[in-house]
């Protein structure tokens, strides 16, 4: 097999001569190639963009596993305050609602029975009012008996907490007791949206009965994502609150940003520590149970950096391009690389290299394609 080194060390023999009768030595001259000057076309195709190389804070990186998730305020559970037929809903999972939205309208006996037990105690209150006002008023001129002022006492206080009561269980089921003041019974309730968000689950159907317990709905708000993230117990001494976190999705090549915000307390069964990291961009795209892999920045220090896609890898080597001393002309220099930020690396330039050289920092694999092709002639 044919093998060509190209990037820095791309010998082409250029001439092999036999030792020369005066000399008497046998040397054999050669070139080393380590610039490129691709053509005004290529320059083009390239689509080569150059810039500096930047001075960041780099951390040493831990490797982690976790999901997307969600706060428990962002996500909840729909059930029927009381248990009733389902009379309407248009939910199905996907749909987006808002906070206050309709999700279902309910119909039972029971809520009727409800409003009409509140009815009839309100108007009983109103005569034990009455009823103990006159009993105090007696007992100021000393015409009753005491017991018959405590018992009307103890009837009103009876009433006035009883009327509390189905007060509160109208509120449960969004029926206020304001809106049975003229004796208007309704005979169906609706179930409105606590949150804005997307539908999860619908697990009811148009006449459905469905109890107190049931789970109709499920609505889960993805504005405020947030990376759960396991660590081992072994290097949880190493995670710090607002270290930098970049992760990737299960099925995408882009990077994404995060940030430690919660450092967990309790070590799991697996013997890990969940992290919790707050995202430094939203996206809509995102949904929680999302698995992901991301990297812990864990120790900070300044280094040279460059888009990861300024650095061009070779047998095993890697390489960056500089401009040159003539137009158009880019030296290939070689680098060391070392942690990643974001969708930049850290790289190691010789001693010699001069800091304020542009550096191709769009287009170097393009260029590398180039000088493979000119090694291959």
């Amino acid at each position: 097999m044919k093998y060509i080194l190209v990037i820095i060390s791309v010998w082409f023999l250029i001439s092999c001569r036999k030792p020369d009768a005066n000399t008497g030595t046998g040397e054999s001259s050669s070139t080393v190639v380590t610039s490129i000057v691709p053509t005004s076309a290529q320059y083009q195709a390239a689509g080569i963009e150059l810039g500096h190389v930047e001075r960041r804070a780099v951390g040493t990186t831990l490797a982690v596993n976790g999901v997307l998730d969600v706060p428990p305020q962002n996500l909840t559970t729909i059930a029927a305050p009381m248990g009733g037929f389902v009379k309407s809903t248009k939910l199905l999972q996907g749909m987006k609602v808002k906070k206050g939205e309709i999700l279902a309208v309910m119909e039972h006996q029971d809520y009727i029975q409800l409003q009409q037990d509140y009815l009839e105690t309100k108007s009983k209150l109103e005569y034990a009012g009455t009823e103990y006002e006159r009993q105090e008023q007696l007992a100021s001129e000393d015409i009753n008996t005491k017991k018959a002022l405590q018992q009307a006492r103890a009837q009103f206080q009876t009433l006035k907490a009883t009327v509390a009561g189905l007060e509160a269980k109208l509120e449960m089921i969004n029926l206020p007791a304001a809106s049975l003041a003229d004796g208007n019974i309704r005979r169906t309730i609706n179930l409105y949206a606590p949150i804005g968000g997307y539908v999860t689950e619908v697990n009811v159907n148009l006449g459905q009965y469905v109890n107190a317990t049931d789970v109709m709905f499920k609505i889960v708000n993805i504005e405020h994502l947030h990376a759960e993230l396991q660590v081992y117990e072994r290097d949880i001494h190493h995670i710090k609150i607002g270290q930098k976190v970049s992760f990737q999705l299960a099925n995408e090549n882009k990077m994404r940003l995060a940030s430690v915000y919660l450092i967990g307390k309790e070590i799991s069964a697996d013997r890990t520590v969940r992290i919790h990291c707050h995202l430094e961009e939203e996206d809509e795209s995102l949904l929680p149970g999302m698995y992901i892999k991301a990297t812990i920045e864990t120790a900070l220090h300044d280094a040279d950096v460059l888009p990861a896609e300024a650095v061009v890898g070779f047998e095993g080597e890697f390489f960056v391009f500089a401009e040159g001393a003539k137009k158009g002309q880019f030296d290939i220099i070689k680098v060391t690389t070392g942690n990643s930020t974001g969708d930049h690396v850290e790289v190691q330039l010789p001693d010699t290299f001069d800091r304020s050289r542009p550096v191709v920092r769009r287009g170097a694999f393009e260029l590398l394609g180039i000088l493979k092709n000119q090694g291959d002639e």
